[in-house]
């Protein structure tokens, strides 16, 4: 029988710590639908893989500087 794989959940406070935010800055990312989360009962999740990949698609390359 195939044993089924979770993901890693974490709370708010270690998304804050991670993305080196606030908790009320993930709340209100939670609040505004910004980023994927799992409520189970009265607690907000995240995978972390899936907080991996938001950071990933919010990358910007470098901007190139113009000659003064």
């Amino acid at each position: 029988m195939e044993q089924l794989q979770f993901p890693e959940l974490v709370d708010i406070e270690t998304v804050a710590k991670l993305l080196g935010v606030g908790e009320r800055s993930v709340r209100r990312l939670v609040a505004e639908r910004r980023i994927e989360f799992a409520k189970i009962g009265l607690y907000v999740r995240f995978d972390l893989e899936v907080v991996r990949d938001w950071v990933e698609d919010r990358r910007r390359p470098p901007g190139q500087r113009t000659p003064a």
